[in-house]
């Protein structure tokens, strides 16, 4: 199930926001207005996540998820309310993409032969250098 599926699916109605007052420019807007987004997302009690995507979820964002398992998310780059809540969505849609894209197997490569030809030269040099500096025997 792709990520934009989800989304549709009803992943943005289990979200919910609370807002707050925020530092900043705003001038006297600031002291009056809570311009601040907070967005709160239950990972583990999720209806439209597998068991293994909340688990990558968790894995991955540990850092911004609560002991409760709740995701907690803030955007206070501006000075609307309602731009900072798109703004909120918006780093709550590409935070859960990023998790949940799969990264492309490494192909295993050989070194070339140019470069093994001096890693052979490089050393043989290092040795020279080094048996040169050994008491002679006589």
């Amino acid at each position: 199930m792709s990520q934009k599926t989800l989304l549709t699916k009803g992943i943005l109605k289990e979200i919910w926001f609370t807002t707050a007052r925020s530092g900043g420019k705003g001038g006297q807007n600031v002291n009056k207005v809570a311009t601040k987004v907070e967005l709160f997302f239950d990972v583990n009690n999720s209806l439209c996540l597998t068991d293994e995507q909340k688990e990558l979820i968790s894995k991955k964002l540990k850092n911004k998820i609560s002991d409760l398992g709740v995701l907690h998310l803030s955007e206070d780059r501006d000075r609307s309310q309602h731009k900072n809540k798109e703004l909120a969505i918006v780093k709550f849609t590409k935070a859960l993409e990023k998790c949940l894209e799969k990264p492309k197997p490494r192909k295993p490569t050989k070194p070339s032969k140019s470069s093994l030809i001096k890693v052979k030269v490089t050393k043989t040099k290092r040795s020279e250098v080094k048996s040169t500096r050994k008491k002679v025997k006589m």
